[in-house]
Order: structure tokens, then C-alpha cells, then sequence
């Protein structure tokens, strides 16, 4: 407190002291306390670190300002809170705006910060690094997310100010290098609190409707404040999540912006986007006519191979004496037919000496042969097997007994097995 405030205090206490003793309620004195210290200090700009930071459910921020020797607590509304470009973290040091107060349910006194300003670095600038460090984690800047520009785009969309000077600047670009060339002009405004939701519902809205090839977000140079739309978290998440490529052109060729990072390609102007989005139609008219005239060369080119082949086919011998050429094929013909009669006779010699000897060993081994050497068979009439050993007989058994030239029924009178003899 200062001496001044000290002096009032000790002044006001003396002088009811001297005609009456007054009673404070710990309220009455804490409102006295908080009227006196609001009435003698107005808005003050206060320098110190963050620490113990919290923000809950109700969106207001609390923290306690230190430097080496005390500390102070520290509240900012939410209505307040939500216009903070940047984030506050503990350890960072800041200067703070606000009214000197006193929490009478505590009773302690604070500070009800109005703004918040980093120490040493401009609040936007702080809050361009943050997210750009935030959305680069994140992997919105990868390379490996960044789609192809159309050579030759059908309909090109823009998404800019219709009244600024950008849309001016790619008017007189694309009519001189491809007048005819489709172009759907998305407004917003480019600068303020409206211009991030809008343009960030344009990117969306032409990748809903697929109206056009590829989409070119721009806008004329500024300071960073002017320009600060396109340094916001929702723009940037709609150029990433667009289907379409996107062109970010803002400002000038030394500005940079969080959609020039989030977007497929970066061009430093409007102009120079233009100039890029589709080649000058004459530009395609040359290349054209170079691929013509390679195609001809080449055609030209075939066409003589083509031609010397034939006539060195047509000099050669097989065109120039074609009978000669019949006649050698006859001979082969008649030459092939020979061996082949030749191969074929020998090979049925061959297979029918096989024959013979295959014939002649069937015989050998045919039991009619042996039948006609004085042998027998005899077989068990009931089921017509051939009866091998005189043990399958039993006395009294009928029997069939063939010879070479007829066979006899009989009846096994008796079954003698021969002995074996050691």
C-alpha cells in the first residue's frame, strides 16, 4: 500500500477512535478495504511470471504473478480470456493490465486482469509460433499430405475479398494468359473477427459442392493484425482436410502465414498464384505444336524403316526366284515323306518279333500244354475252385478231374497224404 493510503486508514481510525469506539464485522472491513484500495489505485500495468495456472469448466483463467520477492494472485474473465490470441503457460513472463481488487469471501487481495501482453515478443506473434509448433506436432505440415496442383484446371475457386485488390490482381493475370478459363468466386471478408469462420466455411463449402479443380485462399499485404485470419487454428484445419488442393497466397513475398504452411503449395502473391494455377494459353499452344511435331518426326521416321524393309524383303532371293524356292520345299517334302515310311516299316518289324516271343511264351506256360504232357486238374464241382493239395479232400467228396481231351466226374474213395521224410 502507499504511504498516502497508509495515512487514510490511520486517519479515519484515529477519529472514531477519539469519539467512539466502532466495531467492524470482518465483511464491513473487507468492503472498507476493497472500496479504498479501488478508489486509490486505477488500472495498472503489473510485470512478473506465471505460475499455478489454471483454467476451469467456467472459462475465467486464474494464476499467481510472481517476481523474486512476493507474488500476487490474478483472475481474468472469461470475456476477457476469450480474446487472448496466445496461451498462457507457467514460467512465462508477461505484463498485465487490470484493476486492483480485493476477493471480500477470502479476503485477499488480487488483480482483475483486462489484457495480457507477452514480455519481449508481440501477443500475436507469440500465438503465431504456438500454434504453428501445436498443428506441426500434429503432422498438418507434412509433406507427405500435400496433393498435386491440375496442370490445366477446369474451374479454379477463390476465396477472397470481392472489393480488394487481389482479386483484381488474378482477374488481370488469368485474361491475359487464358481468358476463358472458368473462375467461381467465393466472398469473405479477409480481416476481423467474422473473416476466420468464413473463410474457413468457404474451403468447405467447395469441397461439398466439388464445384471446382482447385481452390486459391489470397488476399493483399498487411500488417500481421491484417492478416491474422489466416493465421487461425479453424483455417488452417479446413485447408488440411480439404479434398481439393489449396493455393494460400497472402500478402507479400516476406509474409508468412499458418495457411501458407497448411497448404499444397505457397505462393508469395495473388499475382504470382495466377500466374501459377494455369499456364498462359499460348504457353500451351507451343507445347502442343512441339508435340505435333515430334509425332510427325517420328511417324516420318517409322514410315522409312518401314519402307526400306520392304524393299529389301522385295530384293531378296525368296521374291526374286519364288519357284526355285517351291521346288526345294517339294524336295524337303518328299525327303521327310521317305524317312517316315522308312520309320514306320522298321518300327512294325520291330513290334512284331515282340509279338511273336510274347506268343510263344503264353504257350509255353498254358496249361493246355501241360494237360497234353499226361497231367491233370482236378477241380471241387460245388464251387468250381481247383483243388491244389489232397488235404482239401475228404473221403466221399465229389471231384471233376479235366484232361487234354475230356474231363471225369468221380468220387474220392480214400485220402492218402504222403509222408515226409527227414
Amino acid at each position: 500500500m502507499t504511504d498516502n493510503l497508509i495515512g487514510e486508514l490511520m486517519e479515519e481510525s484515529f477519529k472514531r477512535n477519539i469519539n467512539e469506539p466502532q466495531i467492524y464485522s470482518v465483511s464491513q472491513l473487507t468492503a472498507s478495504i476493497k472500496r479504498i484500495l479501488e478508489n486509490e489505485f486505477p488500472p495498472v500495468w503489473i510485470e512478473g511470471e506465471i505460475s499455478n495456472f489454471r483454467r476451469p469448466a467456467s472459462g475465467h483463467l486464474y494464476f499467481t504473478l510472481k517476481d523474486e520477492k512476493t507474488q500476487i494472485q490474478v483472475i481474468m474473465y472469461r470475456s476477457y480470456a476469450q480474446k487472448l490470441a496466445f496461451k498462457l503457460e507457467d514460467g512465462m513472463k508477461v505484463l498485465i493490465y487490470g484493476n486492483v481488487t480485493v476477493y471480500e469471501r477470502a479476503g485477499q487481495y488480487q488483480v482483475n486482469s483486462i489484457k495480457i501482453e507477452p514480455k519481449g515478443i508481440g501477443a500475436l506473434q507469440l500465438a503465431f509460433e504456438q500454434l504453428k509448433k501445436k498443428l506441426l506436432r500434429e503432422g498438418l505440415f507434412d509433406k507427405q499430405h500435400k496433393k498435386t496442383i491440375p496442370v490445366l484446371p477446369n474451374r479454379i475457386g477463390v476465396i477472397t475479398s470481392p472489393t480488394g485488390a487481389a482479386i483484381r490482381d488474378i482477374l488481370n493475370v488469368l485474361d491475359r494468359r487464358f481468358s476463358n478459363i472458368n473462375l467461381i468466386v467465393n466472398p469473405v471478408r479477409v480481416q476481423g473477427e467474422q473473416a476466420p469462420p468464413e473463410i474457413s466455411f468457404a474451403i468447405d463449402e467447395f469441397n461439398r459442392l466439388n464445384l471446382v479443380d482447385v481452390i486459391l485462399v489470397t488476399r493483399g499485404g498487411g500488417s500481421i493484425e491484417d492478416l491474422w485470419a489466416f493465421n487461425t487454428e479453424i483455417v488452417a484445419r479446413s485447408i488440411f482436410n480439404s479434398n481439393i488442393p489449396v493455393i494460400s497466397a497472402v500478402g507479400h513475398e516476406i509474409d508468412w502465414t499458418i495457411s501458407d504452411y497448411a497448404a499444397d503449395l505457397r505462393v508469395p502473391t495473388p499475382s504470382a498464384a495466377a500466374e501459377l494455377v494455369v499456364a498462359s494459353k499460348e504457353e500451351f499452344l507451343n507445347k502442343i505444336l512441339n508435340i505435333e511435331n515430334i509425332l510427325n518426326l517420328r511417324i516420318n521416321q517409322c514410315l522409312t524403316q518401314l519402307k526400306n524393309k520392304v524393299e529389301n524383303l522385295s530384293n531378296s532371293w525368296v521374291f526374286t526366284q519364288p519357284l526355285s524356292r517351291i521346288r526345294q520345299c517339294q524336295q524337303q517334302i518328299d525327303d521327310l515323306e521317305l524317312r517316315l515310311k522308312k520309320g514306320l516299316k522298321y518300327r512294325l518289324q520291330i513290334l512284331n518279333h515282340s509279338l511273336t516271343l510274347y506268343t510263344e511264351k503264353l504257350h509255353a506256360y498254358s496249361p493246355t500244354r501241360s494237360l497234353l504232357r499226361g497231367y491233370t486238374i482236378t477241380v471241387d464241382p460245388q464251387n468250381r475252385e481247383t483243388i491244389k493239395s489232397v488235404k482239401e479232400i475228404v473221403p466221399g467228396q465229389r471231384l471233376k478231374i479235366f484232361f487234354s481231351d475230356g474231363d471225369v466226374s468221380a468220387t474220392a474213395d480214400r485220402v492218402c497224404v504222403k509222408k515226409k521224410y527227414k
